[in-house]
């Protein structure tokens, strides 16, 4: 099969809807074979029927990323499937109670969206890039955000979180860049996903910040974070490691 991704095998978390589904399914159209992990079963399922629908490969791996042992499990799967992981896209995460103050943010709360968020991009390093070692090359982009790269009030956790993802992205590049594994983070603006449907069904005067917060002047799509997430890990980005790419509409440059 033709694309950037030809021959190769990619995972990725959090797939089941939005932009991982995006990711899953870009990466499909590229070549790919798939392998679809998250903790909703009917989401993944139905990502990989898009794909398989669509002619592409593709599995599904039930998977909570907060637990060491679900995803080393996730990883064996991927390898036992489909023989290797040439790339994954660590995109799993949640976004908290947006609009709540550090002050008053509980405790379960703060902790459910840095598990998730942070500790789940970390775990799934650390046994994806294990796997990559042994093989000789990987490619790993892990889902940020512009929350890593600016504040944003009412979402400490969340900010925290991204803001950790880019500096663990940064580290794991520089350890490994001699190791053949590239380690690399997009970061999106407020992108048109349940996400953001959630946080306005909650918050609906939000929308219109959201899109002043964006020069580009609207929200942006799945797909175009895909669309940046399949060149990071394509042979195109050879040499691009340690970075985090801002897909975002301009929300960064203001």
């Amino acid at each position: 099969m033709s694309g950037q991704l030809a021959d190769k095998v990619v995972l990725v978390t959090g797939g089941g809807s939005g932009i991982g589904r995006a990711i899953a399914e870009a990466c499909a159209h590229e070549g790919a074979a798939v392998a679809v992990a998250d903790i909703d079963a009917a989401g993944g399922a139905k990502t990989c029927e898009l794909i398989v629908s669509a002619g592409g490969e593709a599995s599904f791996i039930s998977a909570d990323v907060t637990i060491a042992v679900d995803v080393e499990a996730m990883v064996a799967a991927t390898v036992a499937t489909h023989g290797r992981i040439d790339c994954a896209c660590n995109n799993a995460g949640v976004e908290g109670k947006v609009g709540t103050t550090t002050v008053d943010y509980e405790e379960a709360d703060w902790d459910h969206v840095v598990n998730v968020d942070l500790k789940g991009v970390w775990l799934c390093m650390k046994y994806e890039i294990a796997e990559m070692l042994g093989q000789g090359a990987g490619a790993i982009v892990n889902t940020a955000s512009v929350a890593g790269l600016v504040g944003l009030a009412g979402s400490s956790p969340y900010v925290a979180s991204k803001h950790g993802v880019v500096g663990l992205t940064k580290t794991a590049a520089l350890e490994f860049a001699t190791k053949g594994v590239r380690v690399n983070a997009v970061c999106p603006g407020v992108i048109d996903t349940p996400l953001v449907d959630r946080i306005l069904a909650r918050s609906p005067e939000r929308e219109q910040f959201y899109l002043d917060a964006q020069p580009i002047g609207r929200l942006g799509t799945p797909e175009e974070v895909a669309a940046a997430t399949v060149w990071l890990c394509s042979d195109q980005a050879s040499f691009v490691t340690g970075h985090a790419f801002p897909v975002d509409g301009g929300f960064v440059a203001r």
